[in-house]
């Protein structure tokens, strides 16, 4: 869990220090008071480009210096940890990362913590384009497998470096096109080697559950599917075809996750606007917990509005399904909707 949090020119917090304590952390105050932005921060505290997908720059506060931070002590079994990201004024495009005060990449912060979150707007996800839903599935396999985050990286550069050289207009290399096109092979197998891992793993978590206030899911991938050798045959094969067309037609970049309401036999996206919250709301829990089993530690969650679209019977049984996992940061503009929550949560009113 993070024992300690403070910003620093970031969103528009000018200067906040928080002391979150294990458990439930509610964050109440109007709109526009920033209870998304400490969300965020935190969720940039895991690799990725946190749960905006914004641009740095937007990140730093209007009218502040210039550059931004994020400070936070991570109370890991073995000790403490201090972690620090943020931009300097003369760099705004570039993230800075220190862990323990050395210089580090976005990726090793797997290695120490999970973060895991929603928001309202993931509530579209299941109509959204593909790319939104395999970015949902590759957060989750990050969780289970962090060693997810690199393959990912080394199959989007090879891809960029054959894009371009396919673009050419001289005659591409053909012994260099076949290097790009073995590491994204490599690197593409173990993609999705992984990701199936996470779908069958989630899955079987998913349909052991009883019926209850959350809808459950069914789970697949569905689009571009095989491994690493017939990847590599693919893209050879492929090499004309994906010339014309600017781009690769065949990879894990073109998976799709596809989710079915279990209780309709029904394709999600087919499913009512509030089902589709519960089923959404109903995978990211049974992954928390799918993941606290793995490996032994609680992911942070993130839920960001979750108590307003709920009605008092599904609050309910949500903070009873929450209570014991580990750190929970939630939003709200009303304190009275987490009054069910026990007093010892960390309760803190913005603006």
């Amino acid at each position: 869990m993070l024992s300690r949090l403070v910003l620093t020119d970031y969103r528009n917090h000018a200067g906040l220090a928080l002391a979150p304590g294990p458990g439930f952390v509610v964050l109440t105050g109007e709109n526009g008071a920033g209870k998304t932005n400490v969300l965020e921060a935190v969720s940039l505290l895991a690799p990725g480009r946190g749960l905006r997908r914004a641009a740095l720059a937007d990140m730093q506060r209007q009218g502040g210096a210039g550059g931004f931070g994020i400070a936070a002590t991570l109370a890991a079994p073995g000790g403490d940890v201090e972690i620090a990201t943020g931009t300097l004024a003369a760099a705004p495009d570039r993230r800075q990362l220190r862990i323990q005060g050395a210089a580090a990449t976005a990726n090793t912060l797997a290695e120490w913590l999970t973060v895991l979150w929603l928001t309202p707007a993931m509530d579209r996800l299941f109509v959204e384009p593909a790319g939104e839903r395999r970015r949902f599935l590759d957060r989750l396999t990050l969780a289970l497998l962090p060693g997810h985050a690199h393959h990912a990286a080394r199959y989007e550069a090879a891809m960029r470096a054959r894009n371009r050289l396919l673009a050419a207009d001289a005659p591409a290399d053909p012994d260099w096109l076949t290097a790009l096109e073995t590491q994204m092979a490599d690197h593409g197998g173990a993609i999705e080697t992984a990701r199936c891992t996470t779908v069958t793993l989630l899955g079987e978590r998913l349909a052991d559950q009883p019926d209850g206030p959350f809808a459950r899911a069914a789970l697949a991938l569905e689009g571009w599917r095989g491994d690493g050798a017939q990847l590599l045959d693919a893209l050879r094969q492929g090499r004309p075809r994906d010339a014309a067309a600017g781009r690769a037609l065949a990879g894990p970049h073109r998976a799709d996750l596809a989710v079915t309401h279990l209780g309709k036999a029904q394709a999600a996206a087919l499913a009512s606007t509030g089902e589709q919250k519960a089923l959404l709301l109903g995978i990211v829990l049974a992954h928390a917990e799918l993941v606290a089993q793995r490996t032994g530690h609680a992911p942070i969650l993130l839920l960001d509005e979750i108590a307003a679209h709920l009605d008092p019977l599904r609050r309910a049984a949500l903070f009873d399904r929450l209570a014991g996992h580990g750190q929970v940061w939630m939003t709200g503009t009303e304190p009275a909707l987490f009054a069910a929550i026990g007093g010892d949560a960390t309760r803190v009113e913005l603006g």
